[in-house]
């Protein structure tokens, strides 16, 4: 069964042709920087490899080019759009509507568009895949996978907020959870490794560093707490998203500086976390200027670094111990100086990092602490199309 998976974030799409159930990997690909003139294109299969540098406005141009390439006369995979019998999509909210994966139907894609508001950046997206594959891929069953779903184990002490009691019962006002696939994903790969090593592995953190982050506490394989909440917002310092901030800063937005709701939903949304402290959304472009020494992506880059640190303190306590922490998604996987900032002044936690094997750029699993450390430092490259691929297989089977 050849399965596509489309898995489009605020600014990328990262896909995948797999067949299933032996979990081939036909193709995959990714556009990132999406909305900018320099987008990252690229497309590998097992003969093929392509990498360029293209304007890719929007993500129905960024899902065309694919669509163009999986069935490219030298380098494409397919013949026929008939070929692929389904599309697995990640939606980030599924609300209280959906806890589980889902074929989708008219009425699914009204729900999603429903939820807009708590995902704007996201949900969108999400929905203008589904629209441009139903058009391309039209005789493939189209199937949603929420992000929230890994998260409805969070029990209710951290998932209710300490508001009245209705707008849980009624409105369904709660914690849900975002990046479900991904902390899924490489939490269940850091259990394996972590038992296989004769380590304990009941309690463990996984750090989600891409344009959007979060972090979980997973005990005994399920989500028990998570910083992203009712939307994918607050938590960690994002790309463009601010992550925590005191309430009545939006009050006084709207009250005495005059800001519109729209306004302060655009200003917290898209246009604050790393941009708004630097001018840079992309953590290379930050990175790189910060070492050319502009003060402002210095401070950056620690306050990023300083609100991981917060969680890890406040998980460790939500778990009551700490055996590993799992860092992945691009940030995660790729940037040793974010690492190197979050594991520094750690050693209550256990956390001691081997500088050396913090360097190593790799696509495979791999410990980053020293030997003698307490507590294991993991990096694990999520596979988030893998997991959406494995839940559209059972869901249609």
């Amino acid at each position: 069964m050849k399965i596509v998976i489309l898995n489009s974030g605020s600014s990328s799409i990262k896909y995948q042709l797999i067949e299933m159930p032996a979990q081939t990997v036909v193709c995959s690909g990714m556009i990132d920087r999406i909305g900018l003139d320099n987008s990252n294109l690229s497309y590998t299969t097992e003969n093929n490899k392509i990498e360029e540098i293209v304007a890719i406005p929007n993500h129905t141009v960024g899902l065309e080019k694919i669509a163009a390439l999986l069935l490219d006369e030298k380098v494409g995979v397919i013949k026929s759009t008939s070929e692929i019998q389904a599309v697995g999509h990640r939606v980030v909210h599924g609300g209280s509507a959906f806890s589980d994966t889902v074929v989708i139907t008219a009425a699914v894609k009204d729900k999603i568009k429903q939820l807009f508001d708590l995902a704007p950046l996201h949900n969108p997206a999400n929905l203008e895949g589904i629209t441009v594959a139903e058009t391309i891929f039209s005789e493939a069953q189209q199937v949603a996978v929420f992000d929230t779903a890994f998260h409805q184990t969070i029990p209710v002490v951290a998932h209710k907020y300490a508001i009245p009691n209705v707008l849980l019962t009624e409105n369904k006002i709660r914690v849900y959870g975002f990046h479900g696939t991904s902390h899924k994903y490489v939490s269940e790969k850091a259990i394996a490794y972590l038992q296989e090593n004769n380590c304990a592995a009941s309690k463990i953190i996984t750090i989600h560093l891409g344009n959007g982050c979060s972090m979980t506490a997973i005990q005994d394989g399920k989500s028990i707490d998570h910083t992203l909440g009712f939307g994918p917002m607050n938590g960690l310092v994002m790309g463009t998203r601010s992550g925590d901030i005191d309430q009545s800063v939006i009050f006084y937005l709207v009250n005495t500086l005059g800001f519109s709701l729209d306004k302060v939903n655009t200003l917290l949304q898209k246009e604050s976390g790393m941009f708004g402290l630097t001018g840079y959304s992309d953590l290379r472009d930050i990175e790189a200027q910060a070492e050319k020494g502009d003060e402002n992506c210095r401070l950056a880059l620690a306050m990023n670094a300083y609100r991981i640190k917060k969680y890890i303190g406040s998980y460790a306590a939500v778990l009551n111990g700490l055996d590993a922490i799992v860092f992945t998604a691009g940030i995660g996987e790729n940037s040793s100086l974010i690492r190197q900032l979050v594991c520094t002044d750690m050693d209550y936690f256990g956390l001691a990092l081997d500088t050396e094997k913090n360097e190593i750029r790799s696509k495979q699993l791999r410990e980053i602490n020293l030997a003698n450390a307490k507590t294991k430092i993991l990096v694990i490259p999520t596979n988030e199309e893998l997991e959406i691929a494995n839940q559209v297989y059972d869901s249609l089977h």
